[in-house]
């Protein structure tokens, strides 16, 4: 079987996120004990009803429960099973925000405190987070933004497949870096189309763009390179048993050249049969 373990940040959307993979066809379980999830597989393989993709939410803001869960994670792998962690996590403003907004107290903030209860479960959840398959950064997604990047990793995905699967994301680097990523590329040393009359107003995404940026010889010659690097350190991640690799790609506004060199760069991987899904997270701001 499948399993997809859910955890991080209150307030990063957790419940938003079982929600998508239950859409998706898992067999979700919100809040399961880590103790329990050796107990709970054998009971999905007693199941008449075949269940072959698990989605469970675990909570592990009681210290104690951060061993129990590697346990039964190492339990799970020694059965066969497939195992992949998720981890959401949020910029503390953002995190901030979203409490605010609810009027909910964080569950850690003994004294009303909401940064308070964010820093010691940030500082809890630390080892977890280092340990994830697959880093999501919440903080500037929408509910159905981030149901998109969900649909994106897992619609296609076949926990089996030998590669890797790739997720890319663009990004401007006025509105900050991406930290959820494995890899990041910075693409500025390439021309420029902002400062071209007519196509200051396109994106990375349309012809004219390319056309541009293919005009120069570096820019052929950086998407080579790259791809090379790329597919060079591949391997080393597999040996990590990563079954994710993040890669952010960005220049100045995270509108044209970052989008043009991403979209390039799946093109490629997906020619040599990887799994690859992609974001744009600031083509639509203002540049």
């Amino acid at each position: 079987m499948e399993f997809v373990i859910i955890t991080g940040m209150s307030g990063a959307g957790k419940s938003q996120a079982i929600k998508c993979l239950e859409d998706l066809g898992f067999f979700c379980v919100d809040n399961l004990p880590p103790t329990l999830i050796p107990k709970f597989a054998e009971l999905c393989l007693q199941s008449e009803k075949r269940i072959d993709r698990v989605a469970l939410v675990v909570d592990v803001r009681e210290g104690e429960f951060l061993g129990d869960l590697s346990r039964a994670l190492e339990d799970l792998k020694k059965e066969g099973h497939f195992v992949q962690v998720i981890f959401l996590d949020a910029s503390d403003e953002a995190l901030i925000r979203r409490f605010s907004e609810t009027r909910r107290p964080h569950p850690l903030a003994r004294s009303g405190m909401v940064q308070e209860g964010i820093h010691g479960e940030r500082e809890l959840l630390a080892s977890l987070k280092a340990q994830a398959d697959l880093i999501i950064d919440t903080s500037p997604l929408t509910v159905h933004e981030l149901r998109k990047v969900l649909l994106n990793t897992f619609l296609d995905f076949q926990p089996k497949a030998p590669k890797t699967a790739f997720s890319f994301v663009s990004f401007g680097y006025k509105f900050g870096l991406p930290y959820e990523s494995d890899l990041v590329f910075d693409v500025r040393v390439l021309p420029n189309p902002h400062f071209v009359q007519g196509l200051q107003p396109l994106t990375g995404q349309d012809p004219k763009v390319a056309d541009y940026l293919l005009g120069f010889p570096q820019t052929r010659a950086f998407l080579e390179k790259l791809l090379d690097f790329i597919t060079f350190v591949l391997p080393f991640y597999i040996q990590e048993g990563k079954a994710y690799l993040t890669i952010a790609i960005g220049c100045t506004g995270g509108r044209h050249r970052s989008v043009f060199v991403t979209e390039e760069l799946a093109k490629m991987l997906r020619q040599d049969g990887y799994e690859v899904s992609v974001r744009h997270r600031d083509i639509g701001k203002p540049s």
